[in-house]
């Protein structure tokens, strides 16, 4: 028998990854799911063989007997579903970011703390196999200590992909809110907790046009700022710069570098799979042995960076095969075994006050203190099972 029952709130197109990589492990059963629709949750229910499916997301906190609700609805409905499923009991796991209001992500916390409850939060691509990597060469010291690290993440926005791209620019939207979690994620689980932020932000349109999809040529309306740019002071000395942004037609910036004494460590940009969005990719590595040429003349060109092999389990590079599901799962196990799971609600929290905190900053010209913190993640262990049975 399965340790835990998870109930599904929000079946769009993520959702499939999600059924299918939980279905791989013992320790978790998802029976349940719910739409905004019987007809569609049924349809979704019956491709994955799940028991149990409802009308509507409180419908299946209320009547679904499950331990974990995994929400992944849009980022507005966030605060909603999480805040009514930690009053009702259940742990939960959610999709990126933790709320859509930072209030909400507070009140959160301080239920699941009163009840006894366990948050777990995307993303978890902080696990894979590409990041992991990354850990490891700052645990081993290669690159000395971590003194500084830049984080790009632009784009002209989703409005050329999407069929229905509005909830990308109304609250809890925005490149930051939207794709930043991940970039935000990935500088935390290496470097750990931030102490203060400051940034500014910039709108290049009130409206959009739709390019793609049915409603192609329609205009929706742009309610956040597009273009956000920061500067972040963590707590063991180091600074960094993320710059998230819909509003750039191209670059040619690398995803993330970490810079350290002896070394740097890059995630570049070798095509639009290769973020830390996702698990795989290259990580290259560029220390004393590839970067001088100790007095003798400048070589032309620069000798290569390092590629490193990626030898950690999770190391896909696609959208529609991956290992979204990870974390959830560690979090099962965190559950069963009373230790904090990896990608814990303190470090979600941690990440959205220091989102807020850039928002904020943004805003009213100043710089902003973070006073939460999380404990830094255990390196997932190398023999993290792929599947059970």
């Amino acid at each position: 028998m399965k340790d835990f029952r998870i109930g599904v709130i929000g079946i769009g197109d993520i959702s499939d990854v999600y059924f299918n990589n939980l279905k791989k492990y013992d320790i978790v059963n998802v029976v349940s799911c719910a739409s905004r629709g019987l007809e569609k949750a049924q349809i979704k229910a019956e491709q994955h063989g799940l028991p149990e499916y409802y009308a509507s997301g409180h419908e299946l906190i209320e009547k679904s007997d499950v331990d974990i609700i995994l929400n992944l609805t849009t980022p507005a409905a966030h605060g909603e579903y999480n805040i009514a499923a930690l009053e009702a009991g259940k742990h939960i796991y959610t999709e990126k970011p933790l709320a859509a209001d930072f209030e909400e992500a507070r009140r959160m916390t301080a239920i699941a703390k009163q009840k006894g409850l366990v948050i777990g939060s995307a993303p978890d691509t902080f696990l894979g196999g590409r990041l992991q990597t990354c850990r490891s060469l700052l645990d081993e010291g290669r690159i000395g200590r971590p003194i500084a690290a830049s984080a790009f993440v632009v784009s002209r926005g989703h409005e050329w992909h999407h069929p229905n791209p509005d909830f990308f620019y109304q609250k809890g939207g925005g490149p930051l809110l939207d794709i930043g979690p991940y970039y935000i994620t990935a500088l935390l689980s290496l470097l750990g907790p931030v102490a203060r932020v400051n940034g500014m932000s910039s709108r290049a349109l009130d409206r959009r046009t739709i390019m793609f999809g049915p409603r192609s040529g329609e205009e929706i309306s742009v309610d956040v700022d597009t273009h956000i740019t920061a500067n972040l002071e963590f707590s063991n000395g180091a600074v960094g710069t993320i710059i998230t942004s819909f509003d750039i037609w191209d670059s040619e910036l690398p995803r993330i570098e970490i810079y350290g004494t002896e070394g740097t460590i890059c995630i570049p940009d070798i095509d639009p799979l290769s973020g830390p969005n996702l698990f795989g990719g290259p990580v290259w590595l560029r220390t004393e042995e590839n970067c001088r040429w100790k007095g003798q003349p400048r070589p032309d060109p620069l000798p290569a960076w390092t590629e490193i092999p990626i030898t950690r389990r999770f190391s896909e590079t696609g959208h529609e095969v991956n290992s979204r599901g990870i974390g959830l799962v560690d979090m099962a196990y965190g559950i069963r075994d009373s230790r904090e799971p990896r990608a814990s609600g303190a470090m979600a929290f941690h990440s959205m006050e220091t989102m807020q905190g850039i928002l904020d900053s943004a805003s009213e010209h100043r710089f902003v203190e973070i006073k939460s913190w999380f404990n830094r993640p255990e390196p997932l262990p190398e023999d993290f099972p792929e599947s059970e049975g």
